[in-house]
């Protein structure tokens, strides 16, 4: 199944895009995406530990199951530990 990620900040900095499209085998869930990013961009290991993460807008565990088209989302924390705003998926 096809997953939409998108990335913010130190995210897009380290990937080098604002998103991607990647394929995961059917009943995956946000942590096993997680995983494969962590495979494809080690460099993302120390920000990826204090992500939340969304998909289609709403937080979810990583347990959540991800389905075909789905948009998941890291959320990275920023200067200070805040939490970067969702609003950002506006832009």
């Amino acid at each position: 199944m096809n997953i939409r990620i998108r990335y913010f900040a130190s995210l897009r900095e380290i990937v080098g895009q604002n998103e991607e499209q990647l394929t995961l085998p059917e009943g995956a869930n946000v942590s096993d995406m997680r995983a494969a990013l962590l495979t494809r961009y080690p460099r993302l290991q120390p920000i990826m530990e204090r992500c939340l993460c969304a998909v289609n807008r709403g937080y979810v565990t990583p347990e959540t199951i991800l389905h075909e088209g789905d948009e998941l989302v890291f959320i990275p924390p920023m200067g200070g530990g805040r939490l970067l705003e969702v609003s950002l998926w506006n832009r």
